[in-house]
């Protein structure tokens, strides 16, 4: 278990990797060995480094350091400051896909329960990342359906399964490829300061 002053720093970090990897889109690069024939080239994943930043803290700082760091990212941009992809605001609650943000909050606390459950693997730490994942989506999911049922006015009118298609099955490739990149870091970093 992890000291209460390391917690807080790791939310701290949490807060700033979420708040910077919102605007980071993620990447990634031709094989390395075509480079030499073909030049490097990047490709787009269609997703940003928003959900890494909320897994890697509860990979590294755990459940309490990732659930803190998604409330002070929440209460942040519901106070206006612009950390949101679209800005920040209470109105942001209206829009159909608030709920994925809504989600990292027991997300990154589901990751960082699982990842220290066992010694740091690149299974378990794989696992923790996908339960987080997994549980970000089935809060955006619900989320979806409710402002679908309660009919909120966001700031576009798609059917529900089309908000579904747009925010989790087409997002998955992506974030799940940035899910990878995590867990190799967490992997590396929990090895090097030993816990």
């Amino acid at each position: 278990m992890l000291a209460a002053s390391n917690q807080l720093l790791w939310s701290m970090i949490g807060l700033l990797l979420t708040m910077g990897g919102t605007f980071l889109e993620a990447h990634v690069t031709t094989l390395p060995w075509n480079w030499s024939h073909q030049g490097v080239h990047t490709f787009s994943l269609g997703v940003t480094y928003q959900i890494g930043g909320v897994l890697l803290v509860g990979c590294l700082g755990g459940k309490n350091a990732g659930a803190l760091s998604q409330i002070a990212y929440l209460v942040m941009g519901l106070t206006l400051l612009p950390v949101f992809a679209e800005g920040g605001g209470i109105g942001y609650v209206k829009l159909s896909h608030f709920g994925y943000l809504l989600g990292f909050i027991p997300g990154a606390w589901i990751c960082g329960y699982f990842a220290f459950k066992a010694k740091p693997r690149l299974e378990t730490l794989t696992f923790s990342c996908f339960c987080g994942l997994l549980t970000v989506h089935i809060c955006g999911i619900t989320y979806l359906i409710i402002s679908s049922v309660l009919q909120w006015q966001g700031t576009e009118t798609l059917p529900l399964t089309q908000a579904m298609l747009k925010y989790s099955w087409f997002a998955l490739p992506g974030q799940l490829a940035v899910v990878c990149a995590v867990v190799v870091i967490a992997y590396v970093l929990r090895h090097l300061m030993f816990y």
